[in-house]
């Protein structure tokens, strides 16, 4: 009995502490860092991850799925462009993040399929999923509005997200196949400042 009481009570102060530790951590980001919402995702490579894991670098968010035929490549295109504004340095330091609306259908397959179509680059560039739930409170956090269509498509706005290393929104752009400069300008003041 006591023995047992013994190894119980270890079991909450390891549950304790873990907790402690998990609270000082999000405690530590800064109040208007998205990264204080936990949301799982998956990547094209069936990898786990979870949203708040990408502190410390700062990166490209926007939301996409993959059987968008029009607004979504555009997205992956805006994308590159502004990256081919960057130098060499910079564009090391930049990552992506494209996450899908689509929880039914984007699986770990359907990412890669689509990272291997567009050629994405798997290195710097992230696509994910989670599921319903959490699509909704990250494209909210985000700014991002979407509805399911009755066809099974998204209706969504086509939005660029720069997060600085510790995920707070630095600059948002809404120009899409062409390079927007005052976002490019953000990027790079967000990439120098690192």
């Amino acid at each position: 009995m006591i023995r047992h009481a013994a190894r119980i009570s270890r079991i909450v102060l390891v549950g304790l502490l873990l907790a402690s530790a998990t609270a000082t951590k999000a405690a530590s980001l800064p109040g208007d860092s998205v990264y204080q919402l936990q949301v799982p995702l998956v990547d094209q490579n069936a990898k786990t991850f979870n949203f708040a894991s990408l502190r410390g670098q700062p990166r490209l968010v926007t939301m996409f799925y993959t059987s968008c035929a029009y607004m979504c490549p555009l997205i992956i295109d805006t994308t590159r462009m502004a990256e081919r504004k960057l130098d060499d340095s910079q564009r090391a330091k930049l990552s992506v993040l494209m996450v899908s609306f689509d929880a039914e259908r984007d699986d770990p397959a359907a990412l890669k399929a689509q990272a291997e179509k567009r050629k994405i680059q798997s290195s710097r560039w992230t696509l994910a999923r989670t599921d319903a739930a959490n699509v909704r409170k990250l494209a909210a956090v985000l700014g991002i509005q979407y509805r399911q269509l009755d066809d099974g498509e998204f209706n969504h706005s086509s939005v660029l997200l720069l997060l600085d290393a510790e995920g707070r929104i630095a600059a948002r752009s809404d120009v899409m196949g062409k390079i927007d400069p005052d976002f490019i300008a953000a990027i790079k003041a967000v990439l120098d400042s690192n």
